[in-house]
């Protein structure tokens, strides 16, 4: 077992103050703005495209990943409305952010005539990426309540200020690695995705076969963690997982197709 006993905040004054989860998600999305920029001359895409649209593609993100926390806790932001803004306490979602972060990006390109299909297949793995370093200050805060185990295999948070103090199982408590298992995953998904690059058409279908095996592992990953059920002994990620895993899968059915050259298609 692995036990974690350090402080969630990496700066904390008191005018100032930064958790490891910010701090990490910080590093994450210039990563991700880095190689993307990097990676969109390759697909004739110039760097100004990107870099404009990932503005809008990050402020869709931080919409839709607040969306689906406050969502899934709507018994408690209901009472608390104003909290409903306050993301600087924490508490966003990784699907809403894929989401968000697509339809804001998308929404900007299409008014800007950039090529949709192609920006969002290059930013595919990218995301892959971002993500698993973002969750690296997922562990260190303990962000996500985990079901309990006796496995060796396992993760224990220690540190009295630890965000899994808020978790039904609380400190001390062995727990399945959950986000170790989800990192673990991006990086399997990452290996299809780069070795399927430039192998699919139309553009795009890249992208939305990213979200299905993203989706797809998220399904199952889902099952080891202690969220809010819904329904059906399902938690509110496991129905987003089947909304875009059934609509991924229908579009990639009527659309995908190989081809051993660029696509004009966008």
């Amino acid at each position: 077992m692995i036990e974690i006993n350090i402080d969630p905040y990496l700066i904390n004054t008191t005018v100032f103050a930064v958790t490891w989860h910010g701090f990490f998600t910080f590093v994450a999305i210039i990563t991700a703005i880095v190689l993307v920029t990097r990676w969109a001359p390759r697909s004739g895409i110039p760097s100004y495209m990107v870099q404009n649209t990932a503005i809008w593609a990050i402020l869709g993100g931080i919409i839709g990943a607040r969306i689906v926390h406050v969502v899934d806790y709507w018994h408690y932001y209901s009472a608390n409305l104003d909290q409903i803004l306050a993301i600087w306490n924490g508490g966003i979602g990784l699907m809403g952010a894929f989401l968000g972060g697509f339809v804001g990006g998308a929404i900007y390109a299409f008014i800007q005539k950039y090529p949709i299909g192609r920006l969002a297949d290059i930013t595919a793995p990218s995301l892959l990426m971002a993500a698993f370093i973002g969750r690296i200050g997922d562990i260190i805060n303990g962000e996500h309540c985990a079901a309990a185990t006796s496995s060796p295999v396992s993760i224990s948070y220690i540190h009295a200020s630890s965000n899994a103090a808020n978790c039904a199982n609380g400190l001390g408590v062995a727990l399945h690695p959950v986000i170790i298992y989800e990192m673990c995953w991006y990086l399997a998904v990452f290996v299809i995705i780069w070795k399927l690059r430039d192998r699919l058409a139309p553009h795009g279908i890249l992208f939305v076969l990213f979200l299905s095996l993203y989706s797809l592992g998220r399904f199952f990953i889902t099952f080891y963690r202690d969220d809010r059920i819904w329904g059906l002994s399902l938690q509110e990620a496991h129905f987003i997982s089947l909304i875009i895993l059934f609509s991924s899968l229908t579009w990639m059915i009527y659309k995908i197709r190989w081809t051993s050259t660029n696509d004009s298609e966008s």
